[in-house]
C-alpha cells in the first residue's frame, strides 16, 4: 500500500511543484488544515528522504510513469533535501533539518536557484529561536511573506509526528541517556496523554478503539481528547517509557513489545525493579524511574522529571522536589552507567 501511496504523492508533488498556482491553493489548504490532514505532508517529506522503500519492480513501474522533465524536477528536489539535511548536520542544528526542508518545499521553492540558497536558509535558524523569529529570519532574508501562524500550524503538525532518530546515541541499546533524549523530545513535541496509548499517533480509528476499550479513562474525555491531541503522539505515564522500549530504531516505528520488552503498568514497573529506594536516597542519576501509587515519571536531571502527567496535562516537565513521587528506580529493561 506504501508504494501506491508514495509514487501518488511523487507525482502529486511535481505536479504541484511545476504550476505555481496549483502550489499556492494547496499549500495555503494544508497550512491552514488541522494537525490531521497535515499528514500528507509528513509523508511526502518522508518519501523524498528515502525513508518508504520500492522493490526494483516498483521503482520500474515508476519510473516508466514519470517523464524525462518531471523526474529532473524530483532530482533537484531531492538534492535540494539532502544539501538542506547536511548543511543543518553541519551547524550542529540538524534536529531541525525536517522544519528546514518543510520551508523550502511550502514556501521557498521559487527561491531554490537563487545563490547560496541552502546557506541562506540554514542561516535564518538560530539557538533557542522562537518559530516566529524564524519566520522574521526567513522573510527577511527572502524578501518573502510567509504567515508565521500558518508555519506554526505546519511545524506543530510536524513535531508533534514524527521521531527524530539522531538523538539517540546509542540505538542498537535500550539505555538511561538515550530514553533521557527520547522523553525531552516527547515534551519539546507535544505529546498528548491518552489511556493506554505508548507513543503512537492517535489517528481517529486508533481513537474509536481507546474509547470503546477504556470508557472512564478515555471516553469521558472524549471532547477534550479530539479537540487537543487528535494527530499527535500520545502516551500514558507508563507508555511514555514503553514508546522508548518499543521503538524499533530500524523501521522508524513504534511497535507494541518491541525487543521482548515487557507491556509494564505503573505499578508492575516499579514492583519489577530490581534496584530502588526512597525519594531522599534518589542518587543522581539521569533515566531513573520516579514512581508513586499509580504513576511514574522519568528523571531527566538538575532536579526535573518529565512525565505523561494526565489528560488535561500531556507530557510535561516538572520540578521533583515537593512533587507527590515517592520513590525512585532502574527502570527494567534500560541499561544504566
Amino acid at each position: 500500500m506504501w508504494a501506491t501511496i508514495a509514487a501518488a504523492l511523487k507525482k502529486i508533488a511535481v505536479a504541484i511543484l511545476s504550476n505555481k498556482k496549483a502550489r499556492n491553493k494547496v499549500c495555503t489548504f494544508i497550512l491552514v488544515s488541522s494537525v490531521a490532514v497535515f499528514m500528507p505532508l509528513a509523508a511526502a517529506l518522508a518519501i523524498f528522504q528515502g525513508k518508504v522503500e520500492f522493490t526494483p519492480d516498483q521503482m520500474k513501474e515508476i519510473m516508466e510513469n514519470i517523464d524525462p522533465v518531471e523526474l529532473a524536477k524530483l532530482t533537484k528536489i531531492q538534492e535540494t533535501m539532502d544539501a538542506i539535511e547536511k548543511a543543518m548536520r553541519d551547524a550542529d542544528i540538524d534536529d531541525r533539518y525536517e522544519e528546514a526542508q518543510a520551508l523550502y518545499i511550502l514556501a521557498l521553492y521559487d527561491y531554490s536557484d537563487e545563490k547560496d540558497f541552502v546557506e541562506r536558509l540554514v542561516g535564518c535558524f538560530e539557538e533557542d529561536q522562537s518559530d516566529r523569529d524564524l519566520i522574521k529570519n526567513v522573510n527577511k532574508e527572502f524578501g518573502c511573506d510567509i504567515d508565521p501562524d500558518d508555519y506554526i500550524k505546519v511545524v506543530n503538525g510536524l513535531r508533534s509526528t514524527t521521531i527524530n532518530p539522531r538523538i539517540l546515541k546509542d540505538p542498537s541499546t535500550k539505555n538511561s541517556e538515550d530514553l533521557v533524549a527520547w522523553t525531552k523530545e516527547a515534551y519539546s513535541d507535544g505529546w498528548g496523554y491518552v489511556w493506554g496509548t505508548f507513543g503512537r499517533v492517535l489517528t481517529k480509528e486508533y481513537f474509536a478503539d481507546l474509547c470503546s476499550q477504556y470508557p472512564d479513562h478515555v471516553e469521558v474525555y472524549h471532547d477534550y481528547i479530539q479537540k487537543h491531541y487528535l494527530g499527535k503522539r500520545c502516551a500514558d505515564c507508563a507508555g511514555l517509557i514503553k514508546s522508548y522500549q518499543w521503538y524499533n530504531p530500524d523501521t522508524g516505528q513504534i511497535v507494541y513489545g518491541y525487543g521482548g520488552a515487557a507491556d509494564y503498568g505503573a505499578n508492575s514497573m516499579y514492583y519489577a525493579a530490581t534496584t530502588k529506594g526512597s525519594i531522599s536516597s534518589m542518587p543522581e542519576i539521569p533515566g531513573l524511574g520516579v514512581w508513586h501509587d499509580g504513576h511514574v515519571g522519568i528523571y531527566i536531571g538538575d532536579g526535573y522529571v518529565i512525565q505523561a502527567m494526565g489528560t488535561k496535562y500531556g507530557v510535561v516537565r516538572t520540578k521533583l522536589a515537593g512533587s507527590s513521587f515517592t520513590n525512585w528506580f532502574k527502570i527494567p529493561g534500560i541499561t544504566y552507567p
